[in-house]
């Protein structure tokens, strides 16, 4: 399928069922992009696009913003997931879902601001 942007393909944000669903919100790309270029490494997608049956299968919220190809779980190798959580929070510390968890940072591009 080839790249969608600069640094990232579709696949990437295939759901991990295999089920095809494998859509892309442009704003959480334009995120995922700028964070790239702010880390200078790559970033890699542990979870984005989630069908209903898998976000279940994974302990995903009803409201969970996978279903909707709004957000990510990424890691970006020698950069702790706490960095990347205070990346995003400061940037943009009105804005979007933002979730830090010990092995991951979640981003999500909601209309409103969560954190946790």
């Amino acid at each position: 399928m080839g790249n969608i942007s600069t640094h990232f393909s579709r696949e990437e944000f295939a759901c991990k069922c295999g089920c095809g669903f494998s859509a892309v919100d442009v704003e959480l790309l334009r995120l995922l992009e700028e964070v790239r270029e702010h880390f200078g490494k790559p970033v890699h997608i542990n979870s984005a696009c989630r069908c209903e049956t898998h976000n279940k299968s994974v302990g995903g919220g009803e409201r969970s913003q996978h279903k909707y190809a709004r957000a990510a779980d990424i890691v970006i190798d020698g950069v702790h997931p706490d960095k990347i959580y205070a990346y995003f929070d400061s940037r943009y510390p009105t804005q979007y879902g933002l979730g830090g968890y010990p092995s991951f940072c979640h981003i999500d591009t909601r209309s409103y601001k969560a954190r946790w």
